[in-house]
């Protein structure tokens, strides 16, 4: 079902709400982060265990930059999942915050073009999801605008205007593989999407409420 641009722009993510048990310990951890005016913080004790089933993806211009966010949320108190190394597409480490969210910070650049500097390009909020084709086409349903798909490996949502993280989806195990840690996980994301459609769930169990 095709959709209009107006209609995609009304469905598209929003705000990106993390669940934390302590809220003043996340905000100064996310502040010394720099990553503090992408997401909303709330309180919640709900019980999640292993991988919550999504990332946080930071792009940002060059490896000294990806050292430079590596280190400061080290320094803040996040756990060094992956440490900042070369690959073939490119230069990235994985974090894990102290409320469990992970985050990777990555960059397309094999080396520096200039200083390191404290400016993000783009935040991703990717889920982890069973079936990436299915899961897709939910949220076509639903009135988001498909910018990029892999086939069943991977598909990413146009963004809104109001929105600072574009939307993504990828293979739970595949996500899991990438980001350093075991795929296996129970209990809530606590992640909590925000959009101006109604209040849903999607296949995989990622909440989305009407944002503020």
């Amino acid at each position: 079902m095709a959709t209009t641009a107006s209609t995609a722009a009304r469905t598209s993510l929003a705000s990106v709400t993390l669940e934390v048990a302590d809220v003043d310990a996340a905000r100064r951890f996310y502040s010394a982060f720099g990553v503090d005016a992408y997401i909303r913080l709330r309180a919640s004790e709900a019980p999640s265990t292993g991988f919550r089933g999504f990332t946080l993806a930071l792009t940002v211009s060059g490896p000294a930059t990806v050292d430079g966010f590596v280190a400061a949320a080290v320094d803040a108190g996040a756990t060094l999942l992956k440490p900042a190394a070369k690959s073939l597409w490119g230069y990235g480490g994985v974090v894990q915050a102290p409320d469990g969210t992970i985050w990777k910070i990555a960059t397309s650049a094999r080396k520096d073009t200039g200083p390191a500097t404290r400016e993000i390009d783009e935040v991703v909020l990717l889920l982890g999801v069973e079936d990436v084709k299915a899961t897709r086409q939910f949220y076509v349903d639903r009135g988001l605008t498909v910018a990029k798909s892999f086939g069943g490996k991977y598909a990413e949502f146009a963004s809104g205007a109001s929105s600072p993280v574009k939307l993504a989806l990828y293979k739970r195990r595949g996500l899991a593989k990438d980001l350093g840690v075991p795929a296996d996980g129970a209990g809530s994301h606590r992640v909590v999407l925000g959009g101006t459609a109604d209040t849903f769930t999607d296949p995989d169990g990622f909440a989305w409420e009407t944002a503020a």
